[in-house]
């Protein structure tokens, strides 16, 4: 069963990834700094849905997640670790919605991902997670 929030994860895809993500079946989400970023990562809640941005040269939307477990401090944490969350892999769009269609795309237009392209961890709306599935349907 799906949880009702929504949300972007940007990742460099050099230093995880998709691939990284499906090879381990899950990890915790973590190196997140920002304090805006951070307060998001707090509101996670188990089942909730992301999607994963490959940043870097690649800059697009590829991929599903799910939140199953936290926001917690992960195994093995320091003392001044962050809370995380620790994600699943659900699937691989049928094909990557890039940045620069997400910017032409009306509806997609006041997304976070547009307006503040440094935040890491950022809400989707129902509406904007339709949209990108459907861009994710449609030959670029």
């Amino acid at each position: 069963m799906a949880g009702k929030n929504r949300w972007l994860f940007k990742q460099e895809p050099e230093s995880f990834g998709w691939k990284h993500l499906v090879a381990e079946g899950s990890t915790w989400w973590d190196g997140v700094n920002n304090a805006l970023a951070c307060k998001h990562l707090q509101a996670i809640r188990p089942n909730d849905m992301i999607l994963l941005y490959h940043t870097g040269k690649e800059k697009a939307v590829v991929a599903e997640l799910r939140a199953v477990e936290g926001p917690a401090l992960p195994p093995s944490s320091s003392a001044d670790a962050k809370p995380t969350v620790r994600v699943e892999p659900v699937r691989a769009l049928p094909r990557p919605v890039s940045l620069a269609e997400i910017k032409e795309d009306p509806a997609l237009a006041d997304w976070d991902l547009v307006r503040l392209p440094r935040l890491s961890v950022m809400p989707v709306s129902q509406a904007q997670w339709n949209r990108v599935c459907e861009l994710a349907k449609t030959h670029a």
